[in-house]
């Protein structure tokens, strides 16, 4: 007979590459994650990593077994989690995906008041909006809208991008350009800064750049750091770093004086968080819940 440990064992192992980070994935030995792989493969016959070094490598027959089996296991972790994590209350248990800033920086300080039990995902967008897609998750905050049967998407939260940069970064030519309007040598003068991204993409900058330039940014970050808060912390450390951002992660540190707006333009760049559910999987005591959340 199949042991659950042994898919559990099975995917920590394909999602760390290593048995040590599997078992500490797991909070169970190492010797016992071992044993679980092996006793799985016994049992399928068929090997499904090669044991290296410092590595465990999916073998192709363990890539097409890992695709096969993981949304049963993702299934049965989110029905174990909702009946092992209950407290005495009419809301049912409550999944989100949202983004760790925004998660931080809004609900942090609100939701110790919450009336139910909330389980929160910080992962990147389209894997949060996979979630949901599989019914992992009741809820997601994204900017973008779906069109999906049964999707409803409310307008939430609006978040709007800042020029920012270190406190004591020189910015006199830059604000003498715009004194005068000469927005074709402030461009410049911006694309040749050393720049921080969320990420490739570059998001944020992008749109912060059509709204004033009407144009797409020429620009190279120099550093693609997928965590503003980890961004801005670099930034504050050093005179020339520069970055868009929303405003709700840079208040206070511009309050604080660690950070400041470089350019507080007259064309606000802004952006629209959606609050994104299945209608048919969600109660209206949890859209209510999570409507508070943000007001």
């Amino acid at each position: 007979m199949v042991n659950f440990e042994w898919y559990r064992s099975f995917k920590a192992i394909y999602t760390t590459g290593t048995l040590t980070g599997a078992a500490q994935e797991l909070l169970i030995s190492q010797p016992n994650v071992s044993q679980h792989l092996s006793a799985l493969e016994a049992h399928i016959g068929k090997q499904l990593f090669e044991r290296k070094p410092r590595k465990m490598v999916p073998t192709d027959y363990g890539r097409l077994f890992y695709v096969q089996i993981i949304d049963a296991i993702e299934k049965l972790e989110y029905i174990e989690a909702e009946f092992r994590y209950t407290r005495p209350c009419h809301i049912p248990l409550t999944c989100v995906g949202i983004q760790s800033e925004l998660f931080y920086n809004v609900l942090a300080p609100k939701i110790s008041k919450v009336p139910a039990n909330l389980v929160f995902e910080f992962e990147p967008m389209h894997e949060l909006i996979r979630k949901q897609e599989r019914g992992r998750l009741n809820f997601t905050i994204s900017p973008h809208q779906t069109l999906e049967k049964n999707m409803i998407c409310e307008p939430i939260f609006q978040e709007k991008f800042l020029l920012i940069g270190s406190s004591d970064f020189d910015t006199s030519l830059f604000d003498d350009y715009i004194s005068k309007g000469n927005m074709d040598l402030a461009e410049k003068w911006l694309t040749n800064q050393d720049w921080y991204a969320y990420d490739s993409d570059l998001t944020p900058i992008k749109k912060f750049w059509m709204e004033n330039f009407k144009k797409r940014p020429h620009i190279k970050p120099r550093f693609i750091i997928p965590d503003y808060n980890s961004i801005l912390k670099g930034m504050s450390s050093c005179g020339n770093g520069i970055t868009v951002a929303a405003d709700f992660v840079v208040k206070d540190l511009v309050e604080q004086g660690n950070l400041k707006e470089i350019w507080n333009t007259s064309s606000k760049t802004s952006n629209i968080l959606y609050l994104t559910y299945n209608k048919n999987q969600v109660s209206s005591e949890q859209i209510e819940m999570m409507r508070k959340l943000f007001k």
